[in-house]
């Protein structure tokens, strides 16, 4: 059997259908809205009272004046240094050495003992060195006397000669005995200066002043003038010499400088910031060295204190000019942006623009100012964090700059809804404040009541207090 298919039917619950899911679709929808105005108010809510406590707690408002610390422009005379490193050399060095043979008597020096040019050092045994210097010294003696028997003979035979009772060629013979034996005794002049030399150099003293070092050779060895070791080094001091580089950019402006007189130069302390000593420029090499691009100078310093000591490392500054009548500010007052340095300017009714300037140069405490500034101008030194162009200002005092505390403070309670600095927190703080303060009392008084009395028992066991 055939049946016709009821299509109004059909129709219906199509249609049914549809309307059942536009209507899912429009709950989904409003459930959707009013769980985002839900979360927006609740996040409102919530921060109001975040802000307001935000702003208890000293940040700016917007529409009050920033407080700063200005400074106005100097104009002095600044200085132009060139930094480097260096370490410090003797300025001579002398390995004390022998020159003589000969078994080691005295030691006559203590070790890192400071000595004068000639003291004696130690002691040769001279036996041997004074015995050559006597048979020199009576070489001569007889020599002397032979001299003077020639003269006398000599003068017999030129009067002879003078009167024909003599031959004058026995006179001229005797004259050229009488030369030679002079000559001979000349040489034994000389082999007396050699002697007494020798025998002086039986005495080992100090060619230089300065500050002996350890003894390397031990009283009772035999030494010779060939041994490399020597007996001790000496190191001049006083003064002492500075070797240091600077990089090759700086060759000409060094040379320059150099032309004009004598450069300053300064020796840092351990700190790097103190100036130990201060002497000046004696030499500049005649070439760069390759391996490091840099080019070596020599500074002599008086080291009245002996506070530089040979190979020592140290940080040194060389005075090249000196800038006259200069503009400077404090290095802090110099800020950086994208296009340059610049600096906050306060201007009229405390309102703050921001120039550029352009720094010669600057250190810790000082920049140097070349355009920009005037010497009338303010500037902002401290406080850039809420600052920006055409903000305006509250000037503080120097004595009021913060300064860090050497260890964290204590903390101390301070009354509801108050803070340490006097400012109140907003409502939101004070009621969360006081709903801690509650509850912390509430545990208080359950845990620490009153004491028990002696042989009493705990309330929780069902004992009854007295």
């Amino acid at each position: 059997m055939l049946f016709k298919p009821d299509t109004k039917r059909d129709a219906k619950q199509g249609t049914a259908k549809k309307s059942r899911g536009r209507g899912f679709v429009m709950v989904l929808i409003t459930l959707a809205i009013l769980g985002g105005l839900g979360y927006l108010g609740w996040t409102v809510w919530h921060q109001q009272p975040q802000q307001q406590a935000a702003f208890g707690r000293g940040q700016q408002r917007p529409d009050l004046p920033v407080p700063v610390l200005a400074a106005t422009p100097r104009v002095q005379d600044v200085p132009v240094y060139l930094d480097g490193v260096g370490s410090i050399r003797a300025l001579n060095t002398v390995t004390v050495r022998s020159q003589v043979d000969g078994k080691l008597i005295a030691v006559k020096f203590t070790e890192g003992q400071d000595v004068k040019k000639g003291d004696v050092l130690g002691e040769i045994d001279p036996a041997l060195y004074q015995a050559t210097y006597d048979q020199a010294v009576a070489k001569k003696a007889q020599d002397e006397a032979q001299l003077a028997n020639q003269r006398i003979d000599l003068a017999r035979y030129e009067q002879l000669a003078a009167s024909n009772a003599g031959s004058k060629q026995q006179a001229d013979t005797q004259r050229a005995a009488v030369a030679q034996t002079e000559a001979l005794v000349k040489a034994d002049q000389a082999s007396i200066d050699n002697a007494a030399a020798t025998l002086s150099y039986t005495k080992i003293v100090a060619p230089l002043s300065g500050r002996v070092g350890l003894r390397q050779v031990d009283q009772g060895n035999i030494i010779h003038a060939s041994d490399t070791t020597g007996l001790v080094v000496i190191t001049q001091l006083q003064p002492i010499a500075v070797w240091f580089s600077l990089p090759q950019q700086q060759i000409m402006r060094v040379n320059a400088a150099a032309a004009k007189g004598a450069l300053s130069v300064d020796v840092f302390g351990n700190d790097g910031v103190t100036v130990i000593d201060t002497g000046k420029l004696t030499g500049i090499d005649n070439q760069v060295d390759q391996t490091t691009g840099t080019l070596r100078l020599k500074a002599e310093f008086p080291n009245a204190n002996y506070q530089l000591w040979p190979g020592q490392f140290v940080n040194v500054r060389l005075k090249v000019e000196t800038l006259p009548q200069a503009l400077v500010v404090p290095t802090s007052a110099v800020q950086r942006g994208p296009i340059g340095t610049f600096s906050y300017v306060i201007g009229e009714d405390n309102v703050v623009s921001a120039k550029p300037v352009t720094v010669t140069q600057q250190n810790e405490h000082d920049a140097v100012i070349a355009s920009g500034l005037t010497a009338n101008d303010r500037v902002v030194t401290t406080g850039f964090a809420n600052l920006s162009d055409g903000s305006k200002v509250v000037i503080g005092r120097d004595e009021q700059t913060p300064s860090a505390d050497l260890a964290p403070r204590k903390r101390t309670r301070a009354p509801d809804g108050q803070k340490k600095d006097g400012q109140k927190d907003g409502p939101g703080k004070d009621a969360e404040i006081r709903a801690k303060r509650k509850s912390g009392e509430g545990d208080q008084k359950a845990q620490t009541g009153p004491a028990p009395a002696e042989g009493a028992q705990p309330s929780g066991s069902g004992a009854k207090q007295p």
